[in-house]
């Protein structure tokens, strides 16, 4: 059975305590078994992540993020987000998109500004950390 824990993020970080499952190897392809639909890839300090949907055989959909950690080529975790958190996700990457865009056509960006990829990947670092003495 997948474990659930939940993430306290800092006031600054204007995100919501998030409930998290960490999945084992049998629960991920319990619910991968009606295929999957990769999203979008993070490549951050802490790990290579990928973000993606998928659904059982029964059609239950499930949103993911596998942790890759160095040049490991098995993930070292995957987490399941409820969808309300899933979007956060989704939006800070399209929003990244943006952002890049603007700097792009030469419009005012702060150098080493703090941009949506860089708060995603602080999201990712409080996860991560909570979910290192959750057993998948």
């Amino acid at each position: 059975m997948m474990k659930s824990f939940t993430v306290q993020f800092h006031h600054e970080d204007n995100t919501d305590a998030m409930r998290v499952q960490k999945l084992s190897e049998e629960d991920f392809n319990r619910v991968t078994e009606g295929g999957t639909r990769h999203l979008f890839e993070l490549d951050t300090n802490i790990g290579f992540f990928i973000f993606f949907d998928a659904e059982d055989s029964e059609g239950n959909e499930s949103y993911l993020v596998l942790q890759y950690e160095e040049e490991n080529e098995d993930p070292s975790s995957c987490f399941g987000f409820e969808l309300k958190d899933f979007y956060q996700f989704c939006a800070l990457h399209l929003n990244d998109l943006e952002f890049q865009d603007e700097a792009e056509e030469g419009e005012e960006v702060e150098e080493e500004g703090y941009s949506p990829i860089h708060h995603l990947a602080h999201l990712l670092y409080h996860i991560v950390e909570e979910g290192k003495e959750i057993e998948g």
